[in-house]
């Protein structure tokens, strides 16, 4: 276990031991049925968590009330006909080692009536600023009718075989709504004053205690701050958490945010790592270390999950989606193969992107994700063949990782002097650092599993012919779009990767094209001094970036005085050196500009469907070279195809 044996100290939770101090934190999936019933895939998915070596699984956010739903096919809890396929994932988990609760929560006015099919309900008649529909304020017979219905889906947990619930007071979810100034416009007894404004969590709490008895681990997970103007605060919090130890909760489960402050949930790379940290310390100071205290929000590095347990600032690490991108990531840490740990990069594109969207969640590093019910790593293809792999980008990558797993003998040719493919400049953009862990791993993978890598050479025919591959396998990307723009030879023209790389610009640098490549290399620009300006075509920038990252983003470009101009087109730059713009339909002159940078998009890199064109070999297409999309779509086709040899 070497530096980090602390993290695998038992720890109790109440009657509860736990082997060790990683929490899988709930995180809603989206792989239930309509009826909130559980799924092969929902058991698979969570019992290779278990079998990875976490300590504690928090299962997802499920609603004890049709009402409370949040998303179309979130896991629930609300009535007797969902037992048996509860007691079937907690058997599953059990039998693989490990522990596991279930969140209990509702999710009050953070919802949708085509989704609950009933009426929203809230403490006060007060929208969601995000998602906007009109809650009815509850009555007293309302209040009543939920606690009962928290009160049975705790009972049903226990009967169901969990080891724990988890009570939801976070996120801007109903309970936190009603503890919050913030949603809670309440004048009677459960309004007002912070007593009053806590009296309903209190009771949900007492009433989940009286339900599942004194030696029933119950968990409490809240928001230390709402991060929103009249929002609770870490004072708030501080106070209530004592309030929760004194009415008898076992633990307590920091994070922080609500809707309106999503990405401050689920953190983008834009955060910094261990943002809750110091809100857990200074709740585990409150309560006087009473019950064990559990952090989350983007911890991903092991030497400080140690540092944070060995100095007893928190007693747990719950990890969501770095259980995600590596399912075993404890039990890899605790055999010291940390080489082998797939990191988090805080991308949200295959976890919260998708579920926003309201579908099934992924990961975009780890393909299996999601997938466990359909693929088994474990096995060997039935038939070992010889397989090609063009381009070394993360779509090439993936396939011959893949492949080589399945037992075939891959060869993976590169054009490039380096592996990796965009990925290589996208880790130059601001706040995309962390997509080198990403290609880190997979280079390293790749020259563990003995793949025979060949750098600075494009596959061509005597390739093919000299190997005799029984397939090819396609992923030579995407190249950058060169728009015809008359007269645009007038001015330095650099491409958005050749300015991430290190090329030279001018003071006053326009960028064509407001992508997410177009925006971060405008931002890029700004943060070397440069006046920076976007220019989009359409009505709005960044609108292939998922929402969290997206406000982010274009925040810090107002911030550092970028110009985003959308709903316009470069014409031409006339023989003074000047940009003609059409902006709807009137035509402007911008002077001054020294640099143009192209960002226009990317199109297929094909050449080599002519080359394998009458050889007789399969070929199979991946990623870019299909068409231009997200590192997302080649990973997963690189995953499948290579799988499926």
């Amino acid at each position: 276990m070497g530096t980090y044996e602390t993290l695998f100290k038992p720890i109790r939770i109440g009657t509860m031991e736990v082997k060790n101090r990683f929490v899988m934190a709930p995180m809603v999936t989206n792989y239930s049925e309509k009826d909130g019933s559980v799924t092969d895939r929902l058991v698979a998915y969570h019992r290779a968590r278990a079998k990875g070596g976490v300590g504690l699984i928090i299962v997802e956010a499920t609603y004890v009330h049709p009402c409370g739903k949040g998303f179309s096919n979130e896991l629930g809890i609300h009535k007797d006909d969902l037992l048996p396929g509860l007691k079937k994932l907690t058997g599953a988990i059990h039998d693989a080692g490990g522990k596991i609760a279930i969140q209990l929560y509702h999710s009050g006015r953070q919802s949708y009536e085509a989704v609950t099919g009933l009426p929203l309900i809230a403490p006060s008649p007060v929208p969601c600023p995000v998602c906007g529909g009109m809650p009815k304020e509850m009555t007293k017979e309302d209040i009543g009718q939920m606690l009962d219905a928290f009160g049975n889906a705790a009972r049903r947990a226990k009967e169901a075989g969990f080891d724990a619930v988890e009570i939801h007071g976070a996120h801007g979810y109903l309970l936190n709504q009603f503890l919050s100034p913030y949603s809670n416009q309440r004048r009677d007894e459960y309004g007002g004053s912070f007593a009053n404004r806590a009296r309903f969590p209190l009771e949900v709490l007492k009433k989940v205690r009286e339900t599942v008895g004194k030696d029933f681990p119950v968990i409490y997970r809240l928001s230390a701050a709402e991060h929103v103007p009249g929002g609770l605060t870490i004072e708030d919090t501080k106070a209530f958490a004592g309030m929760l130890v004194d009415n008898g909760i076992d633990a307590i489960h920091v994070s922080g945010g609500v809707y309106q402050t999503a990405a401050m949930i689920i953190q983008p790379a834009a955060i910094p790592q261990g943002v809750y940290v110091d809100n857990a310390v200074a709740i585990k100071e409150a309560i006087s270390g009473r019950v064990p205290v559990i952090v989350v929000g983007r911890i991903k590095e092991p030497s400080m999950m140690e540092d944070l347990v060995a100095s007893g600032k928190v007693d747990m690490i719950a990890m969501g989606r770095g259980l995600l991108a590596d399912e075993a990531f404890p039990a890899k840490l605790e055999s010291g193969n940390l080489t082998d740990i797939r990191k988090c990069i805080a991308c949200n594109q295959g976890c919260i992107d998708r579920l926003f969207a309201d579908v099934d969640i992924g990961c975009l590093g780890n393909a299996m994700t999601g997938r466990e019910w359909k693929y088994d790593l474990d096995s060997k293809a039935a038939q070992k063949k010889k397989v090609l792999v063009a381009g070394g980008g993360p779509g090439g990558l993936e396939a011959a990782r893949i492949a080589a797993l399945r037992g075939h003998e891959v060869h993976l040719y590169e054009k490039s002097p380096k592996l990796g493919g965009l990925m290589n400049y996208t880790i130059l953009a601001p706040s995309k650092n962390e997509f080198d862990d990403l290609r880190s791993f997979q280079v390293g993978q790749v020259e563990k599993l003995g793949v025979r890598v060949k750098l600075g050479q494009a596959v061509e025919g005597n390739v093919i012919d000299q190997l005799k591959p029984d397939v090819v396998i396609m992923a030579t990307g995407s190249e950058p779009i060169q728009p015809d723009i008359p007269g645009l030879e007038r001015l330095q023209v650099k491409k958005a990767e050749e300015i991430l790389a290190g090329a030279s610009f001018g003071k006053n640098a326009v960028v064509i094209g407001g992508g997410a490549v177009g925006c971060e290399t405008a931002e890029f620009l700004a943060d070397r001094g440069a006046k920076a300006t976007v220019i989009e075509m359409l009505e709005n920038v960044a609108r292939d970036i998922g929402m969290l990252e997206k406000a982010l983003l274009t925040q810090r470009l107002e911030e550092k005085g970028v110009t985003l101009l959308t709903k316009t087109i470069v014409r031409e730059v006339n023989p003074d050196g000047n940009l003609v713009l059409q902006k709807e339909y009137q035509q402007e002159i911008m002077k001054g500009v020294d640099t143009v940078v192209l960002a226009v998009g990317y199109k297929p890199v094909t050449d080599l469907e002519g080359v394998v064109a009458g050889k007789k070999v399969p070929l199979l297409k991946i990623g870019d070279c299909v068409e231009a999309r997200k590192v997302l779509d080649a990973i997963w086709e690189g995953f499948q195809r290579a799988y499926e040899l």
